[in-house]
């Protein structure tokens, strides 16, 4: 019996020490929410890992996943499980399109040569592409640009064979010749250069063009549910990016190492990418500040870098809708104002 006693009581204890945790547990998480962000492993991305590393969100707790379809990371925003999403720029029509309840809140970087149309070989022009298969993500920034060039090299959009490939894939598909074309960004365009023999490069973003355009660029998505429940939380949580980015301007070695651990690629992938001086770099991102991506979205005064106009989201916006109709991704009319939440920006901004 006094050993039932003393075992009973030791279950007690027991009990209460997980009650004891479990409470402690539940007050850290109300005192700081979770907030779950995804990416693909692409360097721009990587900022997150900065803020959350060098703590740049205190009153937050960043839980980052790398989900490489972008789709499946838009999927988990609409049923409730991601709230931010970084991803290419092209997606919000689509989504207003579609229905699905999620907004553009920024552009973050601007693709300074870091995307590549590149060719097999025996491919001299766009023209030897027709009938043959090119790798893209279908619904992705890389279809439109692949689109674009094909046309403005006098090769209808719809003349060759678009093979929907997440960008591991492609590099296969390039190598083992069952493309003949495709759009790799970096450090993806370097490995099929190097390991195709003969392949080349048609056109880069860091053609006058592209940069003109500012088509080919990195954004910021928030789910509608973050941003009407969660307004605070979603300004907190675009600080702690801008202010990751700012760390990364003035500690681009420290910063680059951090975004690699968190990739899991080799620094020198980022390096290629980023650069390594918290400049803009030739071959690879331009990466917007705080300033010149308000001026860009249009929330403040000002014109913003590389000679882009105030206000441009809405040309970008107006150019990818015309090319998702084009591929039929789009079929009706979906609005800036329905896709884009400039709120979050204009706050985050006047501080």
């Amino acid at each position: 019996m006094k050993h039932h006693r003393i075992l009973t009581t030791l279950a007690v204890i027991a009990v209460i020490a997980v009650i004891a945790v479990l409470g402690g547990v539940t007050l850290h998480a109300e005192d700081k929410p979770t907030v779950h962000v995804s990416l693909f492993s692409w360097p721009g991305y990587g900022f997150w890992f900065v803020a959350k590393e060098k703590n740049l969100a205190p009153d937050l707790d960043l839980d980052i996943q790398i989900i490489e379809d972008p789709y499946e990371s838009y999927g988990q925003m609409a049923a409730g499980k991601i709230d931010v999403c970084s991803s290419t720029m092209e997606y919000g029509p689509i989504a207003v399109d579609s229905g699905v309840p999620i907004k553009l809140i920024s552009q973050t970087t601007l693709s300074y040569g870091a995307d590549k149309i590149i060719v097999a070989p025996g491919i001299e022009s766009a023209k030897d592409l027709t009938g043959k298969s090119v790798a893209v993500l279908e619904g992705g920034l890389t279809q439109i640009y692949m689109g674009i060039w094909l046309e403005n090299n006098g090769v209808p959009f719809d003349s060759v064979t678009y093979t929907n490939v997440i960008m591991d894939d492609a590099v296969a598909a390039m190598v083992g010749g069952k493309v003949a074309g495709g759009e790799f960004w970096e450090p993806f365009g370097a490995k099929v250069l190097e390991t195709l023999k003969g392949s080349k490069v048609m056109t880069t973003s860091l053609d006058p063009y592209w940069l003109k355009t500012a088509l080919l660029a990195d954004g910021m998505y928030m789910s509608d549910a973050f941003l009407k429940e969660k307004p605070e939380i979603a300004n907190k949580a675009l600080k702690a990016y801008w202010d990751a980015v700012a760390y990364w301007m003035k500690n681009p070695e420290e910063a680059n190492k951090i975004i690699a651990a968190g990739l899991k690629f080799e620094v020198s992938d980022v390096e290629l990418v980023l650069g390594k001086t918290g400049k803009p770099n030739e071959g690879g991102l331009a990466i917007f500040s705080l300033a010149d991506a308000a001026k860009f979205m249009g929330v403040s005064e000002g014109t913003p870098a590389f000679d882009l106009k105030n206000g441009q989201i809405k040309e970008v916006w107006a150019l990818t809708t015309d090319w998702w109709k084009k591929f039929g991704l789009v079929k009706g009319d979906p609005t800036f104002e329905a896709g884009v939440d400039l709120a979050p920006m204009k706050t985050v901004s006047a501080e």
